[in-house]
């Protein structure tokens, strides 16, 4: 078996080449639409080589293909990235178009920013690295473990379920979405019980690969490149409670207006029950102060409409 650092260089121009590429021909072309897909395809493209370099060599006393923990992780990661792929690729077609690359493509009149455009793709890049982190040390491991502990069937079990409620949710949402935006904002299913199940599910499901991967540390917690794996979690965090334009910024304060003019009273109350990320029941008894800070509804996520508007909108 090949060694763990060359596994993680090849890992890194594989992502940046793939990215690279795509910047090229999207910015020929003038076109933001397969940035998604590309992303999708780069994860895919980093399972199949790390679990390819897991089965290099004839020294390890474990190849890839006689260990389940490798072959668990990379089906699973492969199922998740690959839903993403899919869902991105129809939502992209839907769209027909990404407004966060309007300014940078110079579609609005303004002039084209290159270096912006190549921002974005690079960016895209050390996401998809650092996010598939804990899959690369797993498939790159030297770790003689064929069997399954009870530690990792817990995790394993607790990945697939980060996996399936970001799936569900964004079925649900796509539903909702198709059949007319009924009610004026999601309330079915995972919505119900969670303000953005899908984000949730996204970064539960990468903290359960990284306590997965522990299994296959050498080293246990003194171990550093398990201990980078964290960035995957981290910085999904990163990404979806605190960058614009995504995640939460862009779905939350400001852009909460056209609740509030429509049906301010309601969404308020939706709100008040309902949870921002951890899907529960009861979130309205929470109290104040757990909400800013475990259950990560901060304040910056607010929206107070104007005495104005919402008088504008009881007098309609």
């Amino acid at each position: 078996m090949v060694g763990q650092g060359f596994v993680y260089g090849i890992s890194v121009a594989i992502t940046c080449c793939i990215q690279f590429i795509g910047f090229t021909a999207a910015y020929a072309l003038k076109t933001e639409k397969f940035y998604d897909i590309l992303g999708g395809v780069n994860y895919l493209a980093l399972a199949l080589w790390s679990a390819i370099a897991g089965s290099m060599g004839d020294n390890s006393p474990l190849n890839w293909v006689d260990d389940p923990r490798k072959i668990l992780v990379t089906i699973l990661f492969i199922c998740s990235r690959g839903w993403l792929l899919l869902f991105l690729a129809w939502r992209a077609h839907e769209r027909k178009g990404d407004s966060r690359f309007d300014e940078v493509l110079g579609k609005g009149g303004g002039q084209p920013q290159p270096f912006g455009f190549f921002v974005f793709w690079m960016a895209q890049a050390f996401w998809v690295f650092l996010i598939s982190m804990p899959m690369i040390f797993v498939n790159s491991s030297h770790v003689n473990k064929p069997g399954f502990t009870p530690y990792d069937i817990v995790f394993a079990v607790l990945f697939c379920a980060g996996v399936l409620i970001e799936i569900v949710a964004d079925i649900q949402k796509a539903l909702w979405v198709k059949r007319g935006r009924r009610g004026d904002f999601c309330t079915d299913g995972m919505w119900s019980v969670s303000r953005h199940p899908n984000y949730f599910g996204e970064i539960f499901q990468w903290w359960c690969l990284f306590a997965f991967s522990y299994s296959s540390s050498s080293k246990g917690y003194t171990d550093p490149l398990w201990w980078a794996g964290i960035l995957s979690p981290l910085f999904t965090m990163q990404i979806l409670l605190t960058m614009e334009p995504t995640g939460l910024c862009n779905a939350e304060g400001k852009n909460l207006k056209r609740y509030y003019d429509k049906c301010p009273e309601r969404y308020s109350k939706y709100r008040e029950n309902t949870s921002i990320l951890i899907p529960m029941i009861g979130y309205k008894f929470v109290p104040k102060f757990l909400k800013r800070t475990i259950f990560f509804d901060f304040e910056k996520y607010e929206y107070t409409p104007t005495s104005e508007s919402i008088e504008s909108v009881k007098n309609e």
